[in-house]
Formats: C-alpha cells, structure tokens, sequence
C-alpha cells in the first residue's frame, strides 16, 4: 500500500468512527427525552 492509499484508509476509519459516536449519541438523547417525558407523567398523577 501506498502513502496515500494508508492516508485515504485513515480518513475512511475515523470518518466511520465519527458516525457510530453521532448515532450512539443521538440514541441517548432520544432515550433522555423519553425519560423526561415519563417523569412529566408521574409528576402529574400525583
């Protein structure tokens, strides 16, 4: 492999790396707004 191919393998890597976390993060925000949204439930029936 060349300097570039290694370079242009790297890139791919990290820009993969980068979507995982962003999915991994949105999906805890979704989780946390779900859970705020029962807590407003129970708060209300008491």
């Amino acid at each position: 492999m060349t300097e570039d191919e290694l370079k242009g393998k790297a890139k791919q890597a990290e820009g993969k790396t980068k979507e995982a976390g962003g999915k991994v993060q949105g999906k805890a925000k979704e989780a946390e707004g779900k859970a705020q949204e029962e807590w407003g439930k129970l708060k209300k029936k008491f």
